[in-house]
């Protein structure tokens, strides 16, 4: 191997589905020829890339094996309450705060665990929450391609700080700076997510929606995969010169702002919209829409805890490659390639079986592959290589000893298939998110589902030091993450059984 945006009666007149007037399509070329849709595509498999060479490169960073040293004894916990700490204890009623505290000083105590990966994980996803409410109303009140522009003029501006920032870390070996560049990248994404997603229903055919967001899934995980890959180039052939080769990241953003232009224009949804402080969380009136649509209500659950799982599957990757399996950071960048080839398999594979339908039979495949794999993950081996040490080891692919079953190659192959499953649930539910709202709230409704996805993708972060933690106590293999993230996935595999429907007429 994100994506990584409800309530009270509207009245006797409120349809769920309002008769909407027709778009004018018609004389739209076709998909494989709209050069807007390629540009829409373009722009976002270069932030794509941008974002996981940034994010991996810090997941890695936060790895003791390959940063030793690099995080101060206080760092971590500086870093996580600089930007966590006041914002999410104000979020919550003041009786829960001290259990919050406690919960959060014991997943990110320095002097437990290894794996720092859940730091970085809740401080990129938590500008999420607190900008994408904000940016479903802009995306609804103006028109989504100039806030796409704009967006990607911003992300100019993070990439050169995250330049400074690899600079700074190559002379004093503090991450604190590239967390704060990380927190802004964030914010950055989140107000780019529900133009980027909104704006494919506004500016496409209904029955082009499925074939569209398989192509975008696909071309998304494949600038997932050279993230990846290039980020563990450049931590084991730059070493302390990874700020130079981090300019690319500044290059690559001024490419995919040019690409945006390629967007075509597209009327504002809702330009009467007045801003309320409700949306800045879930505005009421998507409230609503989300209680008289107990479908769209449990897509919107499922879709936050479906993230809240998937966010976990790097961060343990890399703790499987790198503690577990001894491999180094290229060899682990490959087990996650492989991930990410997987979704782009199963995007397809779940855009062409949808048709021109939501098709549900695809998402529960899926969700039971998902379970299966995790599982077979999770298997260990009999033997104890605790008292092992990195020199008794030989660090080329399948050779060392291992407490996980499968091995290297063999975890590669069934994360290949893990992918599969991956991407076939997630692309009827992202159809079915964007399909389903009336036209005049379709950003705001994304914007809400991001928002619910990126709660769930901060919990991950704080669940996943917490378990880490655990791991790490009781000398479990690293392996075990993947057993905890298939417990959790049980109840989607078992209780989720939607039914398939027909794409709304253009």
């Amino acid at each position: 191997m994100s994506s990584p945006e409800i309530a009270a009666d509207l009245g006797e007149t409120f349809e769920p589905h309002p008769p909407a007037a027709p778009h004018p399509h018609d004389h739209l070329p076709p998909l494989g020829r709209d050069a807007s849709f390629w540009g829409m595509t373009v722009t976002q498999f270069l932030g794509a890339f941008n974002d996981n060479l940034f994010k991996q490169l810090l997941l890695l960073l936060s790895i003791a094996p390959i940063a030793f040293g690099a995080l101060g004894a206080s760092a971590p916990a500086t870093a996580l309450w600089v930007f966590t700490g006041p914002l999410l204890l104000a979020s919550i009623s003041p009786a829960a705060a001290p259990y919050l505290f406690v919960f959060v000083a014991a997943a990110f105590d320095p002097g437990k665990v290894t794996d720092k990966q859940g730091l970085a994980n809740v401080i990129f996803a938590l500008p999420f929450i607190l900008t994408t409410g904000f940016a479903g109303y802009l995306s609804d009140k103006f028109g989504k391609r100039g806030i796409v522009i704009w967006c990607k003029v911003a992300e100019i501006v993070v990439m050169a700080a995250g330049a400074v920032g690899f600079w700074i870390y190559t002379h004093n070996q503090s991450l604190v700076t590239l967390y704060v560049v990380l927190f802004f990248m964030g914010a950055q994404s989140g107000f780019f997510g529900p133009a980027k997603y909104g704006i494919l229903p506004e500016m496409l055919r209904g029955s082009d929606l499925p074939r569209a967001n398989g192509v975008m899934l696909t071309t998304t995980f494949m600038a997932i995969i050279l993230g990846q890959l290039v980020a563990s180039i450049l931590i084991e052939d730059f070493g302390d010169r990874l700020w130079l080769g981090s300019t690319a990241c500044v290059a690559t953003a001024v490419a995919g702002t040019l690409t945006a232009f390629w967007v075509r224009k597209v009327p504002p949804a809702n330009p009467a919209l007045q801003f309320e402080k409700s949306a800045l969380w879930i505005p009421t009136d998507m409230r609503r829409v989300l209680a008289a649509d107990r479908p769209l209500l449990a897509a919107l659950v499922v879709s936050s805890l479906f993230w809240m799982l998937a966010s976990m599957v790097p961060a343990a990757v890399n703790s499987l490659g790198i503690i577990e399996l001894y491999v180094g950071a290229k060899n682990t960048s490959y087990l996650l390639a492989v991930v990410s080839i997987g979704i782009a398999l199963g995007g397809g594979l779940g855009g062409m079986a949808s048709g021109d339908e939501v098709n549900f039979r695809v998402l529960r495949i899926g969700a039971v592959g998902m379970l299966v794999c995790l599982a077979v993950l999770a298997v260990p081996t009999w033997g104890d290589t605790r008292d092992t040490t990195f020199a008794d080891l030989v660090a080329v692919p399948a050779m060392g000893e291992t407490r996980q079953w499968l091995g290297y190659y063999g975890s590669g192959a069934v994360l290949i298939a893990l992918g599969v499953f991956t991407g076939m649930f997630a692309v009827p539910l992202q159809v079915f998110m964007q399909s389903r709202p009336p036209d005049e709230c379709k950003g705001r409704m994304i914007a809400a589902m991001n928002l619910c996805n990126w709660v769930g993708i901060v919990l991950a972060g704080l669940l996943y030091s917490l378990l880490a933690t655990v791991i790490e106590a009781r000398g479990w293999p690293r392996s075990s993450m993947f057993a905890f993230i298939a417990v959790m996935m049980l109840p989607i595999a078992l209780l989720y059984h939607p039914k398939s429907e027909a794409l709304p007429a253009e």
